[in-house]
């Protein structure tokens, strides 16, 4: 792996909603040679690691974000400092499907087709929902309630 790249930065909220992220204040175009989305490994104040991407959103840099489940990891929110290490990934995305989840796909084709044409990040958010649960049953409910929710083409939860 290549030297990371390094940054401190302020963890920022997106507009009035629950959601933030923090400013790439690098080149993206002199770093990696691309202006739009750079896939990346982040890991953030030495503890958290996590695959995402750089997007550029206007306003002159590229963004990185801060999930939820991130900033709570972290014990942070908006307005906190974080270290940010990151480095280029260029390994292959893949989610692993569990077998039963993926009989379930190849019984439902068109939820399956839907289900595949997807983002690596709304599949992983969909896997990692029916694998949370606690309880056999919630996990088969969350299994019924994916299907019906990819026949009716919602990409996230």
């Amino acid at each position: 792996m290549t030297q990371p790249i390094t940054f401190s930065a302020e963890i920022q909220q997106h507009q009035d909603i629950d959601a933030a992220f923090v400013n790439f204040p690098f080149d993206t175009v002199e770093l990696f040679g691309k202006k739009g989305q750079v896939k990346v490994k982040v890991l953030l104040d030495d503890k958290v690691e996590y695959r995402s991407s750089l997007a550029n959103m206007g306003g002159g840099c590229h963004r990185l974000g801060l999930t939820q489940a991130i900033r709570k990891e972290l014990g942070k929110t908006f307005g906190d400092t974080v270290e940010v290490k990151l480095w280029e990934d260029k390994e292959e995305r893949i989610v692993i499907v569990p077998d039963d989840v993926q009989k379930l796909l190849d019984q439902n084709e068109k939820a399956k087709e839907f289900y595949e044409k997807m983002s690596y990040t709304h599949k992983k958010e969909y896997i990692r929902w029916i694998e949370e649960a606690k309880k056999e049953e919630t996990r088969e409910r969350r299994k019924i309630k994916m299907i019906e929710m990819l026949l009716e083409g919602k990409k996230g939860i």
